[in-house]
């Protein structure tokens, strides 16, 4: 598994303690979380899942009238610092 997908792992665990619903997907890129948030969720346990989310690389909150509150976030894969990073055709 990268390291973003443990990283991704972290986070899932952490809003599942919470009492979160998550799926955790791996990209070629990224590894992405989603979690169901229920209607009734306290100020507190918003503070501790905004500090969850603070982890990833970038994430964001989306509300629709018809499936309710999803929060997602994203943790990209490393870039390697050595060997080939640019690919076959980079010139230096």
């Amino acid at each position: 598994m990268p390291a973003s997908g443990v990283s991704a792992a972290a986070i899932a665990a952490r809003l599942s303690a919470l009492g979160l619903a998550t799926r955790t997907e791996e990209h070629p890129w990224h590894t992405s979380v989603e979690a169901e948030v229920p209607d009734a969720l306290s100020a507190e346990s918003w503070r501790e899942v905004l500090d969850v989310m603070a982890e990833a690389d970038r994430f964001g909150l989306l509300a629709t009238s018809l499936n309710g509150r999803t929060l997602w976030a994203v943790v990209r894969n490393a870039v390697p610092t050595t060997g080939d990073v640019g690919g076959p055709s980079y010139q230096r």
